[in-house]
């Protein structure tokens, strides 16, 4: 159902309350790449990729375990209601977690921050064209051709001047990118909230992880690995995941949904300007190319240049 803007003079947001949306947006883009960071220092650090999938689902699944026991996600008149659960948890669950982290083994968090905000939406735009029916508009097409050569910018480089794995770690950040995407499509389909859909995705995929984990002896890993490492790993599974969902939300009651989502053009460049002082990783003039072109292309395709959508 659409609105005639037309008849009616848009609604004007006090100045501090939509600077209070920003800072909010500007927060969440901040842990985001922290989170990315965080998850890069992990596994190269004292722990495993299997000890940080753990760290980072276990918090967060037992905060989110009484809104899964008070609200728990009903069928009624949702079709292929447990294919759309299923999905869920793979897009932003353990599968998603064990694609994106492994491909910190391989490859910077620079990489990280530009393929996969930078895949997801293209992937998210098809799938919506497909599943949903929606159409490209000149600037969604103009920003997913950017994403496209930003991304090459950044892994087509690896593929043709790097002879280790770096390349390994970028086609697994496109797949987390595509994946993420599916959980998008599939949380707007089923109908759940936020904090329900996350509930879902966190307390299912710790359940089947947590097992296979701890008889494989990762309780013995933890209590021998650095506390420090371990803690940031703790922090940053809440403050990545349920301190900036918490944030976003705020920006998009302030702002509005386009404008808050396009402050997500920021994560490439935060990720790599992070990386730097935190991890001593310098990306390449190829690398620099690509994160400019994968922001713009994000921010287009989110409506940062719509005044239209700014007023709304």
């Amino acid at each position: 159902m659409t609105t005639d803007c037309s008849l009616a003079a848009p609604a004007i947001r006090p100045e501090p309350a939509r600077l209070a949306g920003a800072a909010a947006a500007l927060f969440t883009v901040l842990l985001w790449a922290a989170g990315l960071v965080a998850t890069r220092f992990g596994v190269t650090g004292s722990l495993t990729l299997w000890d940080v999938v753990f760290l980072r689902l276990l918090l967060p699944a037992l905060l989110l375990l009484p809104v899964l026991v008070r609200h728990p996600p009903a069928a009624a008149g949702r079709p292929h209601f447990p294919l759309l659960l299923a999905v869920l948890v793979a897009g932003a669950g353990l599968p998603f977690l064990l694609t994106s982290s492994g491909g910190m083994v391989f490859a910077p968090a620079a990489h990280a921050g530009a393929l996969m905000p930078g895949c997801m939406p293209i992937f998210a735009a098809l799938l919506a064209v497909l599943v949903l029916g929606e159409r490209f508009t000149p600037a969604r097409r103009l920003g997913t051709l950017l994403m496209l050569a930003g991304a090459a910018a950044v892994g087509g480089w690896q593929v043709l001047h790097d002879g280790g794995s770096t390349w390994r770690g970028d086609l697994m950040f496109v797949a987390a990118g595509a994946m993420w995407a599916c959980y998008t499509i599939a949380m707007k389909k089923s109908g759940l909230g936020v904090w329900q859909a996350a509930a879902v995705v966190y307390v299912t995929s710790c359940l089947l992880y947590a097992p296979v984990y701890l008889l494989g002896g990762g309780a013995g890993r933890l209590m021998a690995a650095p506390a420090f490492e371990v803690g940031i790993q703790l922090f940053q599974s809440v403050a990545s995941g349920l301190l900036s969902m918490a944030a976003y939300g705020f920006a998009v009651r302030r702002l509005g949904a386009a404008p808050a989502a396009a402050f997500g053009a920021l994560t490439p460049a935060l990720t790599a300007l992070l990386a730097i002082p935190l991890l001593g990783e310098w990306p390449e003039p190829a690398t620099w190319t690509g994160i400019v072109a994968v922001s713009l292309g994000v921010a287009l395709a989110n409506g940062a240049f719509d005044s239209r959508r700014r007023a709304g």
